[in-house]
């Protein structure tokens, strides 16, 4: 089950990634696009089964979640995420305000990925000597 749930997991992850890359762009250079139905609705749909699957790898580790602070930041962070994500795709007041909270979402997803490999607050800096 393990390999199977981790497997969904990170697909899901680069859907996930790939679709908000594609929609920062859309909303740099095409925002009508975003206004469509499907654009509103798949990432929902994604995101959702995702974090199923993050919720399912940790049942099937039986990972303790009290002792396992590098899975509250990971947590911590994907609600930043979310938030910039947001900002970024609709609340933000103007393109600049937009294309800053894109950056900062992207980097916030980079981060979230360096600490799923490393088990670590830290993130990328545990790797090559960084």
């Amino acid at each position: 089950m393990y390999e199977t749930f981790k497997s969904i997991h990170l697909g899901l992850a680069a859907v996930s990634f790939s679709g908000f890359v594609l929609r920062g762009y859309w909303m740099m250079t095409a925002p009508a696009l975003l206004e469509r139905r499907w654009v509103g609705i798949l990432p929902h749909i994604v995101d959702t089964v995702f974090l199923l699957s993050g919720v399912a790898l940790i049942v099937v580790l039986g990972l303790p979640l009290a002792a396992s602070g590098w899975l509250h930041v990971k947590l911590a962070a994907l609600v930043v995420y979310v938030v910039l994500g947001s900002i970024a795709l609709k609340r933000g007041r103007s393109k600049r305000i937009r294309v800053a909270a894109l950056v900062l979402a992207l980097t916030t997803f980079a981060y979230i990925v360096g600490v799923a490999m490393s088990k670590t607050a830290l993130s990328w800096l545990t790797f090559g000597g960084l």
